[in-house]
């Protein structure tokens, strides 16, 4: 049940950021389900790749580096899935900040421990 709602939080993030990104799109509710299974999924299986590879940029930059793949990474998943566009590496950095503040945002307030 718990897994089902922090599905549901995010998609709710993604529909918000267009909001504050413009160069983002969310065309339906629907896509924002799809987008943010895909974002979960890309998180969880190729993000560690990542980030272990690009291990020494990441440390030079003091981590910064994380930033610029999680961007990549929200770009990526732009560019294939129909109804949720990103129009540029830019665009998917700061999208990718904002959505992981709307969705922590959300996910404290709606699953706060009692």
């Amino acid at each position: 049940m718990r897994l089902l709602l922090v599905w549901l939080i995010n998609a709710a993030a993604l529909l918000a950021v267009p909001y504050v990104i413009p160069s983002i799109s969310v065309d339906s509710f629907a896509a924002a389900l799809v987008a943010a299974l895909v974002l979960g999924l890309v998180n969880t299986l190729l993000r560690p790749l990542l980030v272990l590879l690009t291990l020494p940029v990441t440390l030079l930059t003091l981590g910064l580096f994380i930033l610029i793949i999680n961007g990549l990474l929200f770009w990526l998943v732009g560019s294939f899935i129909v109804g949720f566009h990103v129009n540029g590496l830019w665009a998917g950095v700061g999208g990718a900040i904002v959505y992981s503040i709307i969705s922590w945002l959300l996910s404290a307030v709606l699953l706060a421990r009692r």
